[in-house]
């Protein structure tokens, strides 16, 4: 017996699609290649990251926005590199800043794409049950959610010093519990995205925080746990406690 057809005017199912800039230089963990492309665990962090979004069945689309000038080495780089057949990739030339790459990124996803995921390169271990409930929580109707973890140290507002390295007087002490550091993925409509984007101007780098964009727009953002093990490599020392990570997940599931 046959089974009954779908009706015509079904809704296909969202597409889900991550974009991942990757121009910057990285200047912080020192001189040679752009961050993204430092090696760790003998492969390049953006491969691990363009990885760790393609891990997630709901992303059918990754988009590397490469250094304006190195976007055939970055496709190079993809192509040599084993990623999962059911995602597709995209590399398209970043801008200037990081808000601008993000906005080419965008402008290259398909009309069918409505759910954006936003992610740094520089977070090469986040664990695919944090992407996976950043895109749920998308599709059950939030304009913005960023995954985030509750603060371990006390944080003081200051008054910045007007030369590095002298004392800072201490304006106020936020209440901790209601504190989070946020993480990446973040994940979008893409609607709301996109209007953000078109709408907020910022001057100087632009905005670091796609989620804080929509904040200006005066749409709801919301949070849900992240992991500590998204941390994102800045500095020579997040290079050796990523090192560590990755040498025990191969331990443990053969990674």
């Amino acid at each position: 017996m046959s089974s009954t057809p779908p009706p015509p005017d079904r809704p296909r199912p969202l597409r889900t699609a991550a974009v991942i800039p990757a121009a910057g230089r990285g200047i912080r963990l020192g001189p040679g290649a752009p961050k993204a492309l430092r090696v760790l665990g003998g492969t390049p962090m953006l491969i691990h990251a363009v990885r760790a979004m393609a891990a997630s069945r709901a992303v059918s689309l990754v988009v590397v926005v490469a250094p304006p000038d190195g976007a055939p080495e970055v496709k190079h780089l993809l192509d040599e590199h084993a990623l999962p057949e059911r995602t597709d990739y995209l590399v398209v030339p970043g801008g200037d800043t990081r808000q601008e790459s993000v906005g080419l990124g965008l402008d290259a996803l398909p009309e069918d794409v409505s759910v954006v995921l936003v992610h740094d390169a520089a977070r090469p271990l986040v664990p695919v049950d944090t992407v996976d409930a950043v895109v749920e929580a998308v599709r059950n109707g939030a304009p913005a959610v960023v995954p985030a973890l509750p603060l371990a140290d006390t944080v003081k507002e200051v008054e910045p010093a007007a030369v590095a390295g002298e004392p800072e007087p201490v304006l106020s002490t936020p209440e901790r519990a209601r504190l989070r550091a946020v993480q990446t993925p973040q994940g979008f409509d893409r609607d709301t995205l996109v209007r953000a984007h078109a709408e907020v101007a910022l001057d100087g780098e632009g905005a670091t925080d796609d989620a804080g964009m929509v904040e200006r727009l005066g749409k709801p953002v919301v949070v849900v746990p992240g992991h500590e093990e998204a941390f994102k490599v800045t500095r020579p020392l997040d290079l050796v406690l990523a090192e560590a990570v990755l040498a025990r997940r191969r331990a443990n599931d053969g990674f």
